[in-house]
């Protein structure tokens, strides 16, 4: 069942001295350029998250959207997550560019290969992972990020899956079947007004997945756009990956001495002219 708790009431006062986390807040953070290496010879670019003053209690490995269409490591509730998620919730969150995909950190070697030869890239970011030692690895994937974590993410150092909008496009019942026998929970956010996956569908196609939940998120879109679907989101994930963490997240940052940053754009406008773009192909995001 759905871990996120009914929404704080719009509106509601914030306590005296803090400050509304609102799309573009930037909460503290240890954060790093990283370099993923993969076992067939490419360099990925990318950055981890780590909470300010103490260890992640646990991890994030995120699977971006379709690059052809848009999606990189800086989608934006994967940036959302990285600014929020190890203040709020002493997570660790890892974003990468997949092959030859660009952002404002670089460009990762390579080129787009339909989601085949990026199981090296999955490989690599899970290696990442436990290279550093974070705790807890849970990947997320999104959209096209869901197929890769369906796919080629059943790893014995993951102890989970949270996909969000899965389009189904490329994963396979095949893929379906060996998650079931992985064994390892699947959770799965399912926009009520999605353009490829709808609810009741997605719980009949994860049916023959055992550990698989599906929670379908009443007036969301393929694209989680607003704060209300973020929210809702960050909220899920925190819930799955720390069972018993008090939910709903703050909205307010009163910061413990530390302030919060503003950052200069949201890439949730981009995001969402790129896939309106794409929607004239017929290729899911």
């Amino acid at each position: 069942m759905s871990t996120a708790p009914d929404p704080m009431p719009a509106g509601a006062d914030a306590p005296a001295g803090a400050t509304p986390i609102r799309s573009l807040t930037v909460l503290p953070a240890r954060r790093e350029d990283v370099e993923l290496h993969t076992a067939d010879g490419l360099t990925l670019v990318g950055e981890l998250a780590l909470p300010a003053d103490r260890d992640p209690v646990a991890t994030l490995v995120t699977l971006h959207p379709l690059p052809t269409h848009g999606g990189y490591m800086d989608s934006h509730v994967y940036r959302k997550a990285a600014w929020r998620l190890p203040a709020l919730a002493d997570l660790a969150v890892l974003r990468f560019n997949t092959r030859g995909t660009s952002s404002p950190r670089g460009t990762s070697e390579g080129s787009f290969d339909g989601g085949e030869a990026e199981r090296f890239d999955v490989a690599a970011a899970i290696e990442l992972a436990e290279f550093r030692d974070l705790p807890h690895r849970w990947l997320v994937g999104w959209s096209f990020g869901t197929e890769l974590a369906l796919k080629h993410g059943t790893d014995p150092a993951v102890e989970g899956a949270i996909l969000l909008s899965p389009p189904l496009h490329r994963a396979t019942d095949e893929d379906l079947d060996r998650w079931d026998a992985f064994g390892k929970p699947l959770v799965v956010l399912v926009p009520e007004l999605d353009d490829y996956l709808r609810p009741d569908e997605a719980r009949r196609r994860f049916a023959r997945v055992r550990n698989a939940e599906v929670i379908g998120v009443d007036g969301a879109k393929h694209l989680w756009v607003g704060e209300p679907s973020v929210r809702r989101v960050l909220d899920e994930i925190v819930g799955h990956v720390r069972p018993g963490f008090p939910l709903p997240l703050p909205t307010e940052w009163t910061g413990d001495g530390t302030t919060a940053a503003t950052a200069e754009r949201d890439t949730a406008d981009t995001d969402q002219a790129s896939y309106d773009a794409s929607r004239t192909d017929g290729v899911a995001d």
